[in-house]
């Protein structure tokens, strides 16, 4: 299974093993990552799953759709250039080793 790697905003971090198929959110809400809240269970409605990706990492992710962009504009904490929601992350193999910063707040 690919690993993910969980930034908290304290710099710890937290490497989770997340079953291809899944979104990074459902791999994170899964294993008890604080910091994701999902409210809306994965249906890319309320922005509260929202991380900063390693920039390097950007071009392996899928592009961003019309619906993403426009909630990563109401995310709680700032949005930057490597604003990702993970409801919008499926996993893959080519995700091995994916680095995501939690911000400092959700909601």
């Amino acid at each position: 299974m690919p690993n993910v790697v969980f930034v908290h905003p304290d710099g710890a971090r937290e490497e989770l093993e997340i079953a291809e198929g899944t979104s990074v959110m459902q791999g994170a809400t899964a294993q008890g990552i604080d910091g994701i809240v999902a409210e809306c269970g994965g249906n890319c409605m309320c922005a509260t799953c929202h991380v900063y990706v390693e920039p390097s990492q950007l071009a392996s992710l899928p592009a961003m759709s019309e619906e993403e962009d426009a909630l990563l504009n109401g995310t709680a904490s700032e949005r930057k250039p490597n604003s990702r929601l993970t409801c919008q992350l499926p996993v893959t193999a080519a995700l091995d080793g994916l680095v995501v910063s939690l911000p400092e707040r959700q909601v």
